[in-house]
């Protein structure tokens, strides 16, 4: 098997997937910038390592150099997305990553283009954010062709990593996020409420600022987009609140507190934790004259389908002999109901 990369493999999810990894009898090499965790891990698993910063240009090529795909699941991903994807461009490596940013998914659809030059696959997103959603979307969008309207969202009880509580600190500077006429808009947060069943029951649910405003887009074509969780009114009253001192939020050294909160109160769920939380995914499509399709499908706890949808595509990508290069959001690279084939995962169930 040719060789491959797991950049920040000592990070929470990072170290699952490469453990994982081993235990499939993959060999990755473990990627990062902290030599000690790297190694550590690197020889518990028997593994080889590559130390690199992503913020040396230089490093980061010779990190990258020789390798047939690199998954980076080192975040935050608005910081080291763009160097990482320099590097694999440069080299010629397979990009693959499990971003949730929206406008990480935008950059990287950006360089389309300069992946085809490259010839190279860049597919950003292969975990939770978005393989779930964005095959719903799909699936919808080919039950319904002429939808300009979605709407998608989940019910999970995955609890956070670090990194992903990091992320969501910045998405506070940030605020809502829907797309409205094809393109992105900035909206309050709790932009819009509505009482949903995931596939466990009906709740209320507001809309937040999820990957697949953009990747469902790309996927689909449709213009209207929104994603949802479930939320009590309360916590929502709560959240639209926090508009109120967005631009306190935004302060560099209010980020930089906030985040060494988190990073110390939360250290992501344990195995037990993992194996016994599921997740709901659910959309509704519907085309002008106001027909509605509507899909559900109940996946793993978010960790395990992250760990095993970046082994996937891993794998689709190691065995493919010349896959078609550019940008690519999963749906359309691994195919349009590819969260099924995922441990855990039923089938997507339309009504």
């Amino acid at each position: 098997m040719q060789p491959w990369m797991i950049y920040g493999a000592n990070g929470y999810t990072g170290q699952l997937v490469a453990r994982e990894a081993a235990r499939q009898g993959l060999r990755p090499v473990l990627g990062g910038r902290r030599r000690a965790a790297i190694e550590a891990l690197a020889q518990e698993l028997g593994l080889e390592s590559r130390i690199f910063d992503l913020k040396d240009p230089q490093a980061a090529r010779q990190g990258v150099a020789g390798m047939r795909v690199i998954a980076h699941c080192a975040g935050p991903f608005s910081a080291t997305s763009e160097p990482m994807l320099d590097a694999c461009l440069a080299e010629g490596s397979h990009y693959l990553d499990i971003t949730g940013e929206i406008d990480v998914f935008v950059a990287a659809h950006d360089r389309h283009a300069e992946a085809v030059a490259a010839e190279i696959v860049v597919c950003p997103g292969v975990g939770f954010d978005v393989v779930p959603t964005d095959c719903i979307a799909a699936t919808l969008k080919a039950e319904l062709p002429d939808a300009d309207r979605l709407a998608l969202g989940f019910d999970s009880r995955s609890g956070l990593s670090p990194g992903t509580a990091k992320t969501s600190v910045e998405g506070l500077r940030e605020g809502g996020k829907v797309r409205i006429d094809g393109e992105i808009r900035r909206v309050p947060l709790a932009y819009q409420s509505r009482h949903i069943d995931f596939g466990n029951g009906t709740k209320s649910a507001v809309s937040i600022p999820w990957g697949d405003v953009a990747t469902a887009w790309f996927s689909t074509g449709i213009e209207n987009i929104e994603v949802f969780v479930p939320m009590a009114p309360s916590a929502a009253v709560r959240l639209r609140r926090l508009d109120w001192i967005q631009p306190l939020l935004a302060l560099g050294p209010v980020q930089s507190l906030l985040k060494r909160y988190v990073g110390k109160r939360i250290v992501g769920p344990d195995a037990a934790q993992r194996e016994s939380a599921c997740t709901y995914v659910w959309g509704e499509a519907q085309n002008p004259s106001g027909r509605k399709v509507t899909a559900r499908v109940r996946t793993a706890n978010g960790y395990n389908v992250t760990v095993n949808g970046v082994l996937m595509a891993v794998r689709h990508l190691l065995e493919a002999e010349a896959p078609r290069p550019g940008y690519f959001t999963p749906s359309r690279l691994l195919g349009s109901r590819c969260v099924e084939r995922l441990p855990g995962s039923d089938s997507i169930v339309i009504s």
